[in-house]
């Protein structure tokens, strides 16, 4: 299977990778050997010269790959030393960085084919709701306009307006009147969703995702305990590039251009589509501008639509669908909205003896080919795997199901199980009048080794153990994902009735570290993300409808916003571990503890948009 996501490039490939180099080297030894009658033990390789050094002999690979690739493959090859490492573990520049800089890197939108139409869409506005008729009359009579045809797929129905170029398929697109049958539609408001979920929090009941003692029975004999809940909205990817695809539908092929992420799936939903093997299915791979998950959709919802439009259509010159940021901000899949409820038991000393989490919300692999019988972890990571030593501790998980689509967004379940967690750890430390470091510091067992290091790096690195002035607040929150162990400083200054956030420290382990560079740009990148989300971060729906359209209501984040990062990589001898998702989830509890630590205050809902919180 082909695809990329889960933070597992690098984790994934990295023994596979290493496999194929000393496989190649070995086949091309072993050449050299045979043509120069040589002992292959005493051949050796450096950098990119194949040598034999008591003869003199050297040759490039080049001059031996022929023969190479007639050699049968040995199942077995000798890896390289980690000590003889040359590159792995140095910093490297991004490929890519000048061509994306300069404009000559291929983005779909950069796509311009022989007799291509570009295709404007109009998605019904409840999600469920069904074209029941269309007046195009006036869209058809506008110069360039091709055609006007109603689509269905699995996951939506529309109207697409074809036309030679891009703007007089919008502007016809705008003249189209659609009645929709909504008889069947989603028609809820957050609001009213909200109320559901914290009534369900509330209750027990739900699928067990750990259980650890006896958590009724010490909560019941608890001197103390602290209860809390934390609510987060729905989320959209919000790409800078507004999801599309170009497609040519043959009569017994077809060939897509897009940014892809998911290109097993999507090869095979296309295929399945139009009734065609997959092989028959190619994929031109180009730059994307943003996923963040999105991309890996699967129903590969977009693509398939574009094929869908293409087929409906009846045209055999290509046909670039474009979303227009609108579109692409209410045509669903979002990180799905929760809410945890979790509650604390305290023994007379202030010592945490129980620990109760539910959560709510839907499941992102529910009626997909990744779903299965019993829990979804992707709702219950990060709480389900606490390392802090709890006597007695429970994850239930209250599954709901609504009609508004949504996937995996850059952390996952992470994206609310910090939160809640790192939040209500540093709730428990207020409330019992303890360092939020040292609490977590001995909360920790000595099987979580890595997190220990990690929330020390962390700690020592912002110096954390200094006094600090009187307008300086500072927030930490450390979590575990995709099998790194992020931990983080918000460091925050009073600016009049304002906050400024100066500066993130961010220490992760990530084991083996093979590009430092890009490690400390995805720790970066992920922080920016997660900020964003954590600031403004919204999607709301009234009656049905999603009421963020554009950056203006749907807020990301702006140069003046990013704080100064510093990144430190723990040294590590293990296997790699993600890098691309671990930083985002992080940083809001992080931010979130130091707005509480300077007023006294919890922060249990996001985005803090709106909750009279002031930034500078």
């Amino acid at each position: 299977m082909q695809g990329t996501g889960g933070s597992s490039s690098i984790s994934n490939s990295y023994d596979q990778l290493r496999k194929a180099g000393a496989t190649a080297r070995a086949l091309l030894v072993t050449a050299a050997a045979q043509r120069w009658k040589v002992p292959a033990a005493d051949v050796t390789v450096t950098s990119g010269i194949v040598e034999h050094k008591p003869s003199g002999k050297r040759a490039r690979f080049g001059e031996l790959v022929a023969d190479a690739a007639k050699l049968p493959v040995p199942a077995d090859v000798k890896l390289k030393d980690p000590a003889s490492f040359k590159l792995i573990g140095k910093d490297a520049a991004r490929v890519d960085s000048r061509d994306k800089s300069n404009g000559t890197a291929t983005f779909t939108q950069d796509v311009r084919l022989p007799g291509m139409l570009t295709a404007a869409v109009i998605h019904a506005p409840l999600y469920g709701a069904k074209v029941k008729s269309f007046d195009a009359a006036k869209a058809k009579a506008i110069k360039g306009v091709k055609s006007v045809v109603a689509f269905e797929t699995p996951v939506r129905s529309g109207v697409a307006v074809l036309a030679t170029d891009f703007w007089t398929a919008k502007k016809a697109a705008e003249l189209v009147t659609v009645e929709w049958d909504d008889s069947a539609a989603f028609k809820r408001s957050s609001a009213d969703l909200f109320a559901e979920y914290r009534a369900l929090a509330k209750q027990p009941g739900g699928a067990s995702a750990k259980k650890v003692g006896d958590v009724a029975q010490a909560l019941g004999s608890a001197a103390r305990t602290i209860e809390a809940t934390y609510e987060f909205p729905f989320l959209a990817h919000a790409s800078m590039e507004p999801l599309n695809c170009v497609v040519r539908v043959g009569a017994q092929d077809c060939e897509v251009w897009n940014g892809e992420q998911f290109q097993t799936v999507d090869q095979a939903s296309i295929a399945k589509l139009l009734g065609l093997p997959p092989a028959s299915v190619k994929l031109n791979q180009l730059y994307a501008g943003g996923s963040f998950g999105r991309r890996a959709n699967p129903h590969s919802d977009y693509l398939v639509e574009a094929v869908a439009i293409a087929k409906a259509a009846g045209v055999s010159e290509p046909v670039k669908m474009v979303w227009t940021r609108e579109v692409d901000m209410r045509a669903g899949f979002y990180r799905p909205m929760y809410v945890h409820t979790l509650t604390a038991g305290l023994d007379k000393d202030g010592k945490l003896v129980a620990w109760q989490h539910r959560i709510v919300g839907q499941s992102i692999l529910a009626g997909t080919a990744f779903g299965g019988p019993g829990i979804d972890n992707s709702s219950v990571e990060g709480a389900s795997t606490l390392p802090y030593e709890i006597p007695n501790l429970s994850v239930e998980l209250h599954t709901t199901k609504l009609a508004v689509p949504i996937q995996w967004w850059r952390s996952v379940g992470s994206t609310h199980t910090a939160f809640s967690t790192e939040c209500f750890v540093d709730e428990i430390a207020r409330a019992t009048k303890q360092d939020p470091y040292a609490l977590r510091l001995a909360l920790l067992s000595d099987k979580h080794t890595r997190h220990k290091a990690v929330l020390e790096l962390v700690a020592n690195k912002s110096g954390w153990a200094r006094p600090r002035g009187k307008d300086e607040v500072w927030g930490l929150a450390l979590h575990e994902s995709f099998n790194s162990v992020v931990g983080q400083v918000a460091q925050l200054r009073r600016v009049g009735n304002g906050f400024k956030l100066e500066k993130v420290i961010c220490a992760v382990d990530c084991g083996l570290a093979v590009n430092p560079n890009i490690v400390a740009m995805q720790m970066e990148s992920g922080i920016g993300y997660g900020l964003a989300a954590a600031l403004s971060g919204a999607i709301t729906l009234k009656d049905g409808r999603i009421e963020q359209g554009n950056f203006d209501d749907y807020s990301v984040l702006r140069m003046n916003q990013m704080p100064a990062i510093d990144v430190h990589i723990l040294p590590s001898t293990n296997k790699p571990t993600g890098v691309g998702e671990p930083g985002t989830p992080v940083i809001a509890p992080a931010l979130a503890n130091a707005l509480a630590a300077a007023n006294g205050k919890s922060i249990r809902t996001l985005p803090l948009e709106g909750q009279g919180i002031t930034f500078v």
